[in-house]
């Protein structure tokens, strides 16, 4: 059985002293959606519990003005 390499994620939010993500940034937000249009998990993207639900909540409210779709075919 093979080990899967251990990497250390980085928070970008906290290295970057992020103090509120903007909804409005959506070339930032489409880095934290997979290819079917989910919301990646906090091990993926390596934030942190607070920058995880700012995080979320900007991702919602592009998605319900139009910014970002729903689902990708």
């Amino acid at each position: 059985m093979t080990e899967q390499p251990k990497f250390n994620k980085i928070n970008k939010f906290y290295s970057e002293d992020v103090e509120f993500i903007d909804y409005k940034d959506v070339k930032t937000l489409q880095k934290y959606l997979n290819s079917v249009g989910k919301i990646e998990p906090r091990k993926r993207t390596g934030a942190n519990m607070k920058h995880q639900r700012m995080l979320a909540k900007a991702l919602k409210r592009a998605r319900h003005i139009g910014l970002l779709p729903f689902v990708v075919k």
